[in-house]
């Protein structure tokens, strides 16, 4: 039993449901296709990925559609917004605007049937497949551009290495690149996401739940196939995606399979990234930026909801030129957009701001010194070696600037530089930059997920401290985590903690601190709440760090001592902006 193909004419659109698309295998993938009504070739914005093409954005993300909805109403302006879904375009604001849109189901997903294996090999050569066949379709112009966030933006990575021929621009909003670094293990630590995450968003659309999932309200069609399969069947289908991360500690074959090779990526790229999804929804932006072969490339980052941009005027109308250009040819200026796009963050604001590149130029890189004496930061190091002392599983040590004198920028990737020892032979370091007020309240953001994110946070494990010279910065250390050296416990060792790239404007008077924990950081305030979360936010989203087959408490819970000064002279790097520099 299967979908019946189908064409109709509503809404302004010519629609073809469930149109089959035969993947290299002989597998039929099955898709929407929205196009114009009038004849003619048009070029395609396409999506391919497991959340159901038929499910509702409305249905199966009420919360964050309803704050979306309410708070920019541009969002819903000038459509119906029936055909809306989850981290895809609205094609009511795109096929009037001359583009086919077309929503594939991912193998194993919604409507598409086969064994789910997310992001795998066999992801990307399906992604590849569905790209041709759009390329020569009769109403395509030949030119193929993918657009979406998050898992949406995170395959189009993978495929874009396959070079497709007729793929040409892509569109990757808050997509993470690397699997490993960026998604399952945060330094080395296992990440909580992962195992929720598919609970949630992914086997709730599996293909052959039938009846037992959710139904389109456009069609009223099941999301998850026609048949009902029994549950474990379901499950002989789909890879246990929390387990292969448990098992796979290492950057190893698995990791390296579904992490692209930058250097291939040739096609024109527009990266998005966002300040405030620091467990998963910047920092492969910035990388697939700075490291894709793609001569013609382009960076923009902004604040808030990390889904909300995608679909506000002015996220839209910046993707809108950049397809135009590459995939119609329109004389937009587009060639003339500066590299960077930034909104710059401020306590109570954000700031556009035109760059030219990244890192951006005239940084200044400044170290300041923890001072384990004081407690403070300090531009010089005290000559003295000094030492303190943390539990593990504790909030460990804060170390804090004084009131800054007037406005200071921190824009860009942070180094931290620590001397430490442990009473264990292992443990994990939790980096978190922070701003506080005067009278020392804390300043948090919204950020991609949680509504009360810090400014900054890094992670490492520190028997994965070895460093990958090659790929390695002064700004952003690399570590291969690709062997474990256990420490020995009382003795001293270099650590090089990455924290992940911010943007932050801190007010005259604010002060500036930097927490070396053995555990997420939490927000003492009310926790936040999204229906397509499993559990309540508490300052870190859902990239929470607690598996206790990961993180063992005999071994991650020992005495942990940070040493400053001297020889040990510890240290966080952070890219400051001159007041003069800055536009």
């Amino acid at each position: 039993m299967s979908y019946p193909t189908r064409t109709e004419t509503r809404d302004g659109m010519r629609i073809d449901w469930h149109m089959r698309i035969p993947a290299r295998d002989g597998l039929e993938l099955i898709a929407d296709v929205f196009r114009p009504t009038k004849p003619g070739k048009y070029p395609v914005i396409m999506s391919y990925g497991p959340y159901g093409k038929g499910l509702a954005f409305q249905e199966g993300y009420k919360t964050a559609w309803d704050r979306m909805a309410e708070t920019f109403p541009d969002v819903t302006a000038n459509s119906t917004n029936k055909y809306q879904n989850w981290e895809v375009v609205d094609p009511e604001k795109w096929v009037p605007e001359g583009y086919v849109c077309i929503r594939v189901d991912s193998r194993g997903a919604g409507a598409s049937p086969g064994y789910m294996a997310l992001w795998s090999p066999q992801e990307a050569q399906d992604f590849y497949d569905c790209v041709e066949w759009a390329g020569v379709q009769s109403w395509s112009n030949g030119k193929v551009g993918l657009n979406g966030i998050s898992y949406y933006g995170m395959n189009q990575w993978q495929v874009a290495q396959l070079q497709p021929p007729h793929l040409a621009a892509i569109c990757i909003w808050e997509g993470a690149s690397d699997f490993y670094r960026d998604l399952s293990h945060h330094g080395g630590i296992l990440c909580d996401f992962l195992k929720n995450w598919y609970d949630m968003q992914v086997k709730t659309v599996q293909h052959g739940l039938g009846s037992k999932g959710p139904k389109s309200r456009v069609t009223g069609e099941p999301v998850c196939g026609m048949k009902k399969l029994p549950d474990d069947q379901l499950e002989q289908n789909r890879e246990n995606l929390a387990k292969a991360a448990l098992k796979h500690a290492l950057d190893d074959d698995y990791w390296r399979a579904r992490t692209p090779d930058f250097s291939k990526i040739k096609v024109p790229l527009l990266s998005a990234a966002n300040w405030g999804g620091q467990g998963l929804h910047p920092r492969g932006n910035f990388e697939g930026f700075v490291r894709s072969g793609s001569k013609e490339k382009w960076l923009e980052v902004h604040g808030i909801e990390h889904w909300t941009h995608f679909y506000t005027d002015y996220g839209r109308e910046i993707q809108l030129r950049f397809f135009d250009y590459f995939l119609k040819g329109k004389k937009n200026g587009w060639n003339n957009q500066p590299k960077v796009q930034l909104q710059v963050r401020h306590v109570d604001k954000f700031v556009p701001r035109m760059e030219k590149s990244w890192p951006l130029p005239g940084t200044k890189w400044t170290k300041f010194y923890l001072d384990n004496t004081t407690q403070n930061l300090g531009q010089k190091p005290s000559e003295r070696v000094t030492k303190t002392t943390y539990q593990g599983f504790s909030d460990g040590l804060t170390y804090m600037l004084p009131p800054q004198p007037e406005d200071m920028e921190i824009t860009g990737p942070i180094a931290v530089k620590l001397f430490a020892s442990s009473s264990t032979i292992d443990t994990d370091f939790f980096v978190v930059l922070r701003v506080f007020t005067s009278d020392l309240k804390e300043v948090v953001f919204q950020g991609a997920l949680d509504p009360h994110t810090p400014i900054g946070q890094g992670w490492l494990r520190a028997s994965h401290r070895k460093l990958e010279p090659k790929l390695s910065k002064h700004y952003r250390p690399y570590h291969p985590h690709d062997e474990v050296e256990p420490l020995k416990p009382g003795r001293i060792y270099e650590f090089d903690i990455e924290v992940v790239p911010t943007c932050i404007v801190v007010p005259a008077g604010h002060r500036v601190a930097l927490s070396i924990r053995g555990k997420d950081y939490v927000y003492p305030g009310p926790a936040g709440h999204l229906s397509n979360m499993k559990y309540p936010m508490t300052g870190c989203g859902p990239f929470t760090h607690t598996d206790p087959k990961d993180r063992p408490e005999r071994i991650f819970n020992g005495n942990v001592t940070v040493y400053s000064g001297g020889g040990r002279a510890s240290y966080v790097q952070l890219p400051i902006i001159p007041k003069g520099r800055r536009k």
